[in-house]
């Protein structure tokens, strides 16, 4: 008998049980195991696989939908991995094509590499952004921000949400909710008893990553910043809007340095909806 097309094979909603098995995938194709981050995404997201008859699986990816209950006013796609062994068969294009075909009318975004920004652009992505990855020891500066910031406490987490919907554009409650469990640290930043901002770092690997960064301006995500590394003694890393040049290049000067570009894209919206200017970096790429 002979073997199926590793395209031609079933896909499947992805569990919790298949963390290992995604985390596997990701070594295979040179990338962190990132497996804290894995368990984030396939509780808070939905993940679709195919299984290898061999073992382990041929593909994974995970798409995470914003919106209130019943409705999807976007979904970001993120972790899109194909096992070596099974490159270059059309097995993304099938996966990201069942994709497209379950969001419905739905908007789609993604961060793209180099590589896989032509499938992409084959199914209909458009660039309409572009983040740069930074990482490094960060160096604190002598003179502190002038903005206030401390820790986030539970009270907070009402005013969080508020903000981060408006600026985001759409609901992340299931999300955002599991950042004080998900995250080593959150913080927020005040002015006059109101919160014009916040952030969290989580860790991945050796490092902490900042995301989500949402602030009022560059000044106050540059102290939201410096509270998340002052209490870490590791390097951060993080993906930045290019358009915040201000931060990138305030970020550069404390150590961080720039390790890659991804291409933010969009599919049925022409750019994403919010508030860029107070968008500062994702949660992390895979889930916008």
């Amino acid at each position: 008998m002979s073997t199926p097309s590793p395209a031609a094979l079933p896909i499947r909603r992805l569990t919790l049980r298949d963390l290992p098995a995604c985390a596997d995938l990701s070594e295979n194709r040179g990338w962190l195991r990132e497996e804290h981050k894995w368990g984030l995404l396939l509780t808070a997201g939905n993940g679709y696989g195919m299984d290898d008859p061999a073992g382990g699986l041929v593909a994974a990816c995970v798409v995470t939908t914003y919106g209130p209950p019943g409705r999807t006013d976007l979904a970001a796609v993120g972790m899109v991995l194909v096992a070596e062994r099974h490159a270059r068969q059309g097995v993304g294009r099938r996966l990201m094509r069942h994709v497209v075909s379950s969001a419905g009318a739905a908007p789609l975004t993604l961060y793209a590499t180099e590589n896989g920004r032509p499938l992409y652009e084959e199914l209909g992505f458009k660039v309409t952004g572009r983040a740069e990855m930074v990482c490094g020891r960060f160096e604190p500066q002598e003179t502190p921000p002038r903005v206030a910031t401390r820790a986030a406490t539970a009270e907070d987490l009402t005013a969080i949400l508020r903000l981060d919907g408006e600026v985001f554009g759409a609901d992340r409650t299931p999300v955002i909710t599991r950042l004080p469990a998900f995250a080593d640290q959150l913080c927020v930043a005040e002015d006059g008893g109101e919160i014009i901002g916040y952030a969290a770092a989580w860790p991945n690997m050796d490092t902490h990553v900042v995301g989500p960064l949402i602030a009022r301006d560059a000044e106050t995500a540059k102290a939201l910043v410096s509270f998340l590394a002052a209490r870490t003694d590791r390097p951060l890393r993080t993906d930045v809007d290019v358009r915040h040049g201000e931060l990138l290049t305030w970020l550069k000067q404390r150590g961080l340095a720039s390790v890659a570009f991804n291409a933010v894209m969009t599919y049925g919206i022409a750019e994403l909806p919010g508030d860029w200017t107070r968008r500062f970096a994702p949660l992390t790429v895979a889930a916008g």
